[in-house]
């Protein structure tokens, strides 16, 4: 699917939003509609919220503290991984993949897998708000869906001037919160799928994607499965990788790829590793292919990706919000913090590192929108 065609249909969809906000929602104190934002309020899940966080206070307090930790550890990870990125892309030694990717459920990961992984991803992060500003004698008023552009999200709407009155701790620990229960789920999810994993032996490498302007490119496509190389037949993603490792640039090699059930035999002239002086790159993103020791292989694969999907999900993008850009919550705990404790140059200071992470944001995620329009 193309951009353009990509964009035409979000323009349609709020051009029909906006004719309903002037017609069936016109009134409606639960609907607020404006140009490109759908906003949707409730309070029927409120009840349920407060008998959660009041009935275990302390252990949400706790949790709240440890989601502090966790919180200003996973900025720093996600600014240096972006700094580290950005570099290599600015600087590249061949073909160079995006440090971040737009999530679009049916562009960029499969329709089914990412609407469910992105329903889990939101629920428990504001759930996990919801509780501890409870437990934090935070008032909330309402909870809900939103809509921006193509972005969707879920939200516990606490009372505004109860939260910036209490304290930096209580409002840190709610901040916290929703990224530590996204990184809670998805370590959980990753248990799974190694349970998982033990009903299933490898057969071959299969390709996730193909990196634009590769070697690969316009050989190799997602769904691929390659099980040689120059003759040497593998089963395992580290079998592949030892035989990746021995190449050299400009060299040729022979690939066994079973493709659609039939074995088909292509050859591929390689390029300079950008990370690997020496080595032969191929442009590919592989991923180790299963097959069933047990049967029910179709039933066990797609349990597996599912909750492979709620685990990159709530990894990655829980770990993006943490991200010191403001509105997202690691920005929100960084000004918070920096204000508080340096009264005179915590907003310069603050103000510098949420423009550094904007411009580390937009270089990394540059690939992946040349890669859409391409």
């Amino acid at each position: 699917m193309s951009l353009i065609t990509i964009i035409l249909a979000i323009l349609a969809f709020w051009a029909l939003i906006m004719v309903l906000s002037v017609t069936k929602f016109k009134n409606s104190e639960s609907v607020e509609i404006a140009p490109f934002q759908l906003i949707w309020r409730t309070k029927k899940f409120l009840n349920f919220i407060y008998k959660i966080g009041r009935e275990k206070k302390n252990f949400w307090k706790i949790y709240g503290d440890v989601g502090i930790v966790v919180g200003f550890a996973g900025m720093g990870v996600v600014l240096y991984y972006l700094a580290r990125q950005a570099y290599k892309i600015l600087h590249p030694q061949g073909p160079v993949a995006p440090g971040a990717q737009l999530v679009i459920p049916g562009v960029t990961i499969p329709l089914t897998y990412g609407l469910i992984a992105l329903a889990i991803l939101l629920v428990v992060h504001e759930l996990s708000h919801g509780f501890v500003a409870v437990a934090e004698e935070i008032p909330l008023k309402s909870v809900g869906l939103v809509l921006l552009f193509i972005i969707p999200g879920a939200f516990v709407e606490p009372d505004e001037d109860a939260f910036k009155k209490a304290s930096l701790r209580s409002r840190l620990r709610v901040l916290g919160a929703g990224s530590f229960a996204n990184i809670i789920v998805a370590l959980i999810a990753l248990l799974i799928i190694n349970g998982i994993g033990l009903a299933f032996e490898p057969a071959g490498v299969e390709i996730q994607g193909v990196i634009e302007g590769s070697p690969a490119e316009g050989i190799l496509h997602p769904g691929d499965i390659i099980i040689g190389i120059n003759g040497e037949n593998f089963t395992t993603i580290e079998e592949f990788i030892k035989i990746m490792n021995e190449t050299r640039p400009n060299q040729t090699i022979t690939l066994t790829v079973l493709r659609d059930g039939k074995i088909e035999t292509l050859k591929i002239t390689l390029a300079k590793h950008p990370e690997k002086p020496g080595k032969g790159f191929i442009g590919i993103y592989p991923t180790q292919h299963l097959t069933s020791k047990i049967g029910f292989t179709k039933g066990l694969m797609v349990l597996f990706f599912t909750f492979y999907w709620i685990y990159v999900l709530n990894i990655g993008i829980g770990l993006m919000n943490l991200l010191p850009l403001y509105p997202l919550d690691g920005g929100r705990m960084l000004m918070d913090t920096l204000t508080e404790k340096f009264p005179r140059l915590g907003k310069p200071i603050g103000y510098s590192i949420v423009a550094l992470s904007l411009v580390l944001l937009i270089i990394n995620i540059l690939p992946s929108i040349r890669g859409l329009t391409g």
